[in-house]
């Protein structure tokens, strides 16, 4: 009898071998195993891509006083003419506190975010009927403004139902005391919507893309007919009563997923949608885009409003871990996520809108969302012909208290206060290392979309029998006009671990012949990584036939033009070019060579390397190539009419004259510009000094005055102690985060009696931004620690060594210690 693992060897060369003969190839010998190093082919015919000339979505669109207009059509969104790609950013200007809105823009733009969305919640800006607030943390028109002065575009989502995991969606709670059905045209409801529009309205007059503002966009409703949330007037023990019409409650889903089309009341859906349309319009807001959320058979008005898509890979509204389709490729213009949809999906844009870029703890469900998900996630998106991305959330928060209860979603068991969604950007502010990675792609967006919206996705023969849990089979697609575009490749999948995919070769057949990348040589993506890769790509006139470094940015600075590509972990980079009118010249740690009429230019060294390309009519353009850490430490900073790079530890926040460096941990921090400046810049404090300089860049050293700070703690019983710390933060910092290091349950913060932060324990310690406390009367935090027993449901999402510590007892409650991190500020000067 053959062994099983024998049995699935042959079969998969039988397999192999029909494929083989089906396509006329000989293979000799037969039953033989590729030999070790041997490179593995994978092919795509870019000649498949489905040219057709994009039409104009009339009903949507605008101009600014200037001209410049935005347009739509059902492939992409111009300004001014040129493609654009959106990159939403989503922040809820009444979740952080007022006085540190601006740094947290600037930290977005930094970023690489061109684009915020933000909520507008009822229920925290009418909590009680007719008392509107707009002050304060409430202050909506003061957050936009200051996004107008980042020069940032703005979606302001409406509502009046949020989701958002507020309270009720962000329908107040008399609302359910009203003799009227919600979310319908019900003339009663209709009247509270058109008297909270009027309100919106007045705060965002003169603040629109027609009249100068960066408002391009107005989000209508949220998931309609699609979710809802629960009525925070509820009992424990009770079933939802959700947040919807009785006619939907069949329809209505626990967050976003896959709904069937069998829904009578659809029509009724997007009736109600038109006519939230025409009132918000009455209270003002025209803009060039209304958008609606169209997963999962939710509500649109066809063809005046632009339906966005979601995915979520770590939901916490399943039960358990599962594997997503959300890394797998696919023409997502074609076969949006969460379909069907009501609507067909190639008269519109693929915009996907609302990427987890994180995911909300429920008290039942934990899961950590791995850094480099995010990126493998847009990668993904990109490559199935998104044109537009967007994050929910890219920065955090914490959800404000009401007069008479929380306005967090205690039913569905959020934290009271905490809004973190392990953002991008964290809670208090905090730049994780997601930022960075995803930061790579939207620069690489922000200066390629003209190239890249109007290309179309191609997918490999073999890429519909790919699956999530199929880790074998390498993951693979590109975006086309026939003979030139971008392969997107991604080896990472949710919830399981991958391996290298070792010694690969993809050949692209276009109009032109093939494109073998590499030529010679395979390449190995390593685990968990993706990469974007370009050919026969117009670089200054030169083509790049391929490159094995992904393109980072480009720009342009005394006089010449330079840009910049990195490398992935394991993969030297290689870069050939058409030999015709194209010659390289003054290289730095790599080689070139010529053969069969190319030219050939490797680096087999972890250091930058550069080369000037010379190519028709004698233009010169400079090459950059560095790692992926050193990239991942890349800031763009405009200096007059030069766009330089700054590389540092230090987060770079920059308004063109100066830059504001935040380092946390350190004193002590190093930059370094490219290209080089003659002139050493200025410190606002502290000691600068330049400790090189070569034929790339200029490279300083920052040392700033030491902050040493040592927490006093009182422990007042086993679950609870007191810190004490300073009464304000101290000169030369930004912040102080405060680590506290426990194993537990939930943990909860206190001033004066008053709960101010709280965290579900999901394996690692809880960090606390400390200046958004200063003046509130008190240097002493309590803190209050639950244990987390032996049978809490959560455990599945903990790592292996706390689970086994948590399974030794019936309750566990480890508090570790207490200290502080300082986050340092400078201000450099450039002249």
């Amino acid at each position: 009898m053959l062994d099983g693992r024998l049995i699935k060897f042959l079969g998969s060369r039988i397999y192999f071998l029909k494929k083989c003969f089906y396509r006329g190839l000989i293979l000799i010998p037969l039953f033989i195993c590729p030999a070790k190093g041997q490179i593995k082919n994978y092919t795509v015919d870019a000649r498949q891509f489905a040219d057709a000339k994009p039409v104009n979505i009339v009903a949507l669109g605008g101009s600014n006083p200037g001209g410049e207009k935005i347009a739509v059509n059902n492939f992409y969104i111009t300004k001014g003419g040129v493609p654009i790609i959106p990159i939403t950013g989503e922040i809820h200007y009444s979740r952080y506190p007022h006085q540190y809105w601006e740094e947290s823009i600037r930290k977005m733009k930094a970023g690489g975010i061109n684009m915020i969305a933000t909520y507008v919640f009822w229920n925290i800006h009418e909590e009680k009927e007719g008392q509107f607030n707009w002050s304060g943390d409430r202050d909506l028109r003061k957050f936009i403004e200051l996004c107008a002065k980042n020069k940032i575009m703005v979606v302001v989502r409406i509502g009046p139902f949020d989701h958002g995991e507020i309270r009720n969606g962000g329908i107040p709670d008399w609302i359910l005391g009203k003799p009227l059905t919600i979310r319908t045209n019900d003339p009663l409801y209709l009247h509270y919507v058109e008297l909270l529009y009027n309100e919106i309205g007045k705060q965002l007059k003169n603040l629109y893309y027609k009249d100068g503002g960066p408002i391009v966009a107005i989000q209508l409703e949220n998931e309609m007919q699609h979710s809802a949330s629960p009525w925070g007037l509820t009992y424990p023990g009770q079933p939802y009563d959700f947040t919807v019409a009785d006619r939907d409650r069949g329809n209505t889903h626990e967050g976003v997923s896959v709904a069937s089309k069998n829904n009578s009341f659809a029509e009724s859906g997007n009736d109600h949608m038109r006519t939230l349309k025409a009132l918000a319009l009455k209270a003002g807001m025209q803009v060039p885009l209304f958008t609606a959320t169209g997963w999962g058979y939710a509500a649109i008005i066809p063809n005046e409003t632009l339906p966005v898509t979601a995915a979520y890979a770590y939901p916490t509204w399943i039960a358990k871990k599962e594997l997503s389709p959300f890394y797998l490729y696919k023409d997502l213009h074609t076969y949006p996520d969460y379909a069907p949809v009501r609507y067909n999906p190639m008269d519109y844009p693929a915009f996907a809108a609302e990427l987890g870029s994180g995911i909300m703890t429920t008290y039942a469900r934990r899961p950590v969302v791995p850094p480099n998900s995010l990126d493998a996630l847009i990668n993904r998106c990109l490559g199935g012909g998104a044109n537009g991305i967007g994050y929910y959330m890219y920065h955090g928060g914490s959800t404000p208290v009401g007069e008479h209860y929380f306005f967090n979603d205690e039913a569905y068991g959020y934290p009271k206060i905490s809004y973190d969604f392990q953002a991008p950007i964290g809670e208090y502010g905090q730049v994780r290392t997601s930022f960075h990675r995803l930061k790579l792609l939207h620069y690489f967006i922000n200066e390629f979309a003209p190239d890249l919206a109007p290309l179309r996705t191609v997918l490999p023969e073999n890429n519909a029998h790919i699956t999530a849990d199929n880790l074998k089979d390498l993951r693979y697609a590109v975006r086309t006009d026939g003979n030139s575009g971008f392969l997107f490749l991604n080896n990472f999948q949710d919830n399981v671990t991958t391996h290298d995919q070792a010694n690969i070769r993809v050949r692209i057949q276009t109009n032109k012949g093939f494109v073998n990348i590499p030529e010679k040589k395979g390449i190995t993506l390593k685990a968990e990584e993706n990469l974007v890769l370009p050919f026969n790509f117009n670089l200054s006139g030169s083509n790049l036939i391929y490159s094995t470094a992904q393109l980072l940015t480009r720009g342009k600075a005394d006089g010449s033009d330079y840009y910049v590509f990195f490398t992935t972990p394991g993969i030297y980079p290689e870069f050939s070019f058409n030999k015709t009118n194209t010659s390289i010249i003054n290289i730095l740690n790599c080689t070139v060579h010529q053969a069969g009429g190319k030219i050939y230019v490797n680096s087999t060294s972890d250091l930058p390397a550069s080369f000037l390309i010379t190519g028709p009519k004698g233009t010169k353009t400079r090459v950059l190539v560095i790692s992926k850490d050193l990239a991942m430490k890349c800031y763009l900073q405009e200096l007059k009419n030069d766009r330089r790079l700054i590389f540092s530890d230090a987060l770079v926040l920059n308004d063109g004259k100066q830059s504001e460096m935040l380092n946390t941990g350190s004193n002590n921090y190093s930059f370094s510009v490219y290209p080089q400046i003659s002139v050493l810049p200025k410190i606002d404090h502290g000691k600068l000094k330049v400790i090189g300089s070569d034929v790339l860049m200029s490279t300083f050293e920052v040392e700033l005055p030491k902050v040493v700070l040592r927490a006093e703690i009182l422990k007042t019983g086993t679950r609870k102690l007191q810190v004490i710390f300073p009464k304000s933060i101290p000169d030369g910092l930004n912040d102080l985060f405060l680590n506290v290091d426990y194993i537990g349950d939930t943990g909860m913060a206190f001033f004066n009696g008053d709960l101010v932060a709280d965290e579900f324990y999901k394996g690692m310690p809880w960090e606390i931004g400390l200046k958004r406390f200063n003046g509130v009367g008190s240097n002493k935090m309590g803190f209050y620690f639950r244990p987390i027993m032996s049978d809490a449901p959560y455990l599945i999402d903990l790592p292996a060594s706390i689970q086994k510590i948590a399974g030794k007892a019936k309750e566990t409650l480890e508090i570790k210690g207490v200290s502080y991190t300082p986050e340092y500020k400078s201000l450099i000067i450039f002249e």
